[in-house]
């Protein structure tokens, strides 16, 4: 009895660890944009009655290419391998090439609204250098996809300011970044303001071409997301 006793205090000792130590992200491959990309789920989605808010997170240069364990090193998919309460979906494509192609991204959303509860009108966008240059370029030209968006230390064409009129934005970058100089983002943010749009503007006065481990570090960021919801048509 005793021998059994023990066995059972084992097994409950190690099941919980291993349940922690399983992945909190699944690596997935699209089939409309053939984007491969990173899954995580929520705590509770199984049983999830409501769709949820999806985060998609466009990763920079440096994650470009075949691995996908290269793109947990920022952002939130770095976030959630540590945080396993996150409330949001989480999808993290790899760019294969060193650019975001508009396109690709959307195909890819379109690929999980289909297979996943995925609320459509809290789908919130966010990169950072080359994903932030992504982030800017998809919003530009599919806005009305959108809820909220974040590029960090990226920049965009301050011509499609217009398109962009009416979706909440928080744009992010360091002083002091000399891969991307700030000036990129001020330029997007001089542009919305001068066609009568508000934007959040967050210039971190010591930070370099890293400023997004501070902003991703960041609950404000995710509250403000759950703040907005996509715009009527």
């Amino acid at each position: 009895m005793r021998v059994c006793q023990g066995l059972l205090l084992l097994l409950l000792a190690v099941l919980p660890a291993r349940a922690q130590d399983a992945p909190a992200q699944k690596e997935m491959q699209d089939e409309k944009s053939k984007l491969k990309y990173l899954l995580y789920l929520p705590p509770g989605y199984e049983k999830a009655s409501e769709p949820l808010p999806l985060i998609v997170f466009l990763h920079g240069r440096g994650e470009t290419g075949d691995d996908l364990k290269k793109v947990k090193i920022h952002g939130p998919p770095k976030v959630v391998e540590k945080k396993k309460d996150f409330p949001f979906i989480v999808v993290s494509p790899q760019a294969p090439q060193p650019r975001w192609r508009p396109a690709e991204v959307i195909a890819l959303i379109d690929g999980v609204c289909d297979k996943y509860k995925v609320d459509k009108d809290r789908i919130y966008l966010t990169g950072l250098s080359m994903g932030g240059f992504g982030t800017w370029a998809t919003a530009a030209v599919y806005p009305d996809r959108f809820a909220a968006i974040a590029p960090i230390c990226g920049g965009g064409d301050p011509r499609t300011a217009e398109k962009l009129k009416g979706l909440p934005i928080w744009v992010f970058h360091g002083a002091k970044d000399s891969a991307v100089p700030p000036a990129r983002s001020e330029a997007m943010v001089k542009a919305l303001k001068e066609a009568g749009h508000e934007v959040k503007y967050t210039l971190y006065p010591d930070a370099g071409h890293d400023s997004w481990t501070v902003t991703y570090d960041n609950p404000e960021l995710y509250k403000w997301f759950l703040e907005h919801k996509r715009r009527s048509k």
